[in-house]
């Protein structure tokens, strides 16, 4: 039998379809949950980093990490495999869009409802009203940041993404449930040699990618007849080379008969395309009131690849830990607010993972003794030379990556 792919809005009654066209068909449920621990598996990647691409949250340091497009990469490649492998499959969730190429077997159905009735299903489940709002605004702003990350689309409900579109209170869960289980038995959406030849050119795009960024690159992938295209929509300095490096990594890939290149609308915007180097430290934090020269330590820092963001104040860097999980912390000691002999404190209560780099202008003998004492990397004194603290943080980083 078909596939089913079912994408829907926040109290849009999705679970009940799901489950009578699950009853109706005998299909295997599969969710985001499925996914996201396959990938995990695959990927070598913590489960909820690999769950937190899903969030609509992307870290801010992931323009150097790349950490969201290697889960998703590991995500898409679990998702190839399930319909490689499997038959009569329901999948239901943030995943089903993360089918980036063309397969007639599977219809891609979104469940929908106007707000009013999202809003009165989310009181029925026992929220307020407000709350239920909430809930909603949420679901959407998270739909649409992630629709938008994936596609070049902005409406995640846009009928273009979908085979059918079905607003479910209209209809009735049990109505849209048997819509559902009657396009399944078109002929149009019935397994054939050709859907199946396109379900292995997606899962060798889906190959493809996870090696390509795998070895720091960050490029979109498709596949047709063994023909992989890869396009780039970055400002590239030097094209043939890593069209090389590009093939090199792609053309060894069984199943991969020929490799072709595609520049995308971006290509000539400002941001130049960098290899990620996964022995480097790309999630560097900075945290010192002095604007001016902690603004210029990231960008030398980036000038020899080092991911940074910049933060001005002790509390800042405590929001920022407890929401984002940066790798590696230099951190001055004489701050506003809260200090940074206290910051260090906390930071290595509460994520001992994270090492800490002091650096300070201010710092006296027994300042260094308590920070060490309190679990600090290393003690640095301002004014740094770049090469010292660039040494220090790969140090840093490779006692994070033996962790």
């Amino acid at each position: 039998m078909s596939d089913v792919f079912v994408f829907s809005g926040v109290f849009c009654q999705a679970e009940s379809v799901v489950k009578r066209v699950l009853d109706e068909t005998g299909s295997k449920l599969v969710s985001d949950a499925d996914i996201i621990a396959e990938a995990s598996e695959l990927g070598g990647i913590a489960k909820d980093k690999v769950e937190r691409a899903l969030s609509g949250k992307t870290s801010i340091f992931n323009k150097f990490s790349h950490e969201r497009e290697r889960s998703v990469a590991w995500m898409r490649y679990a998702l190839a495999k399930r319909l490689v492998e499997g038959d009569n499959l329901l999948v239901s969730g943030m995943v089903t869009q993360l089918l980036s190429q063309s397969i007639a077997h599977v219809l891609k159905v979104c469940l929908i409802d106007d707000m009013h009735k999202r809003i009165e299903e989310g009181c029925n489940s026992g929220l307020s009203e407000k709350d239920a709002q909430k809930a909603v605004q949420q679901g959407d702003e998270t739909a649409i940041e992630w629709v938008r990350f994936l596609t070049d689309f902005d409406d995640p409900w846009d009928s273009k993404l979908y085979d059918m579109v079905v607003p479910v209170s209209k209809s009735g869960v049990e109505h849209a449930a048997a819509l559902i289980v009657e396009q399944l038995g078109n002929s149009a959406v019935k397994t054939t040699e050709a859907s199946k030849k396109a379900a292995e050119d997606f899962m060798l795009a889906a190959k493809v990618e996870t090696e390509l960024v795998s070895k720091g690159h960050n490029v979109r992938v498709n596949s047709k007849n063994g023909v992989v295209t890869l396009s780039i929509n970055q400002k590239v300095l030097l094209v043939e080379r890593l069209e090389n490096e590009l093939r090199e990594i792609a053309e060894p890939i069984e199943g991969v008969e020929k490799v072709e290149f595609r520049f995308g609308k971006d290509f000539y915007e400002a941001d130049i395309y960098r290899r990620m180097d996964f022995e480097l430290p790309s999630k560097v934090l900075l945290v010192d009131d002095e604007r001016e020269f902690v603004q210029t330590l990231s960008e030398r820092l980036m000038l020899r690849d080092l991911g940074s963001a910049v933060v001005y104040d002790g509390e800042s860097a405590l929001d920022l830990v407890s929401e984002d999980e940066p790798e590696v912390m230099i951190l001055d000691l004489k701050m506003p607010g809260i200090d940074g002999i206290e910051v260090l404190r906390r930071v290595k209560s509460e994520r001992p993972g994270i090492e800490v780099v002091i650096l300070t202008g201010h710092g006296s003998e027994q300042d260094r003794k308590t920070c060490m004492e309190l679990g600090a990397f290393a003690y640095l004194n301002k004014p740094v030379d770049i090469d010292v603290l660039s040494d220090t943080l790969k140090a840093a980083y490779e006692r994070v990556r033996q962790s």
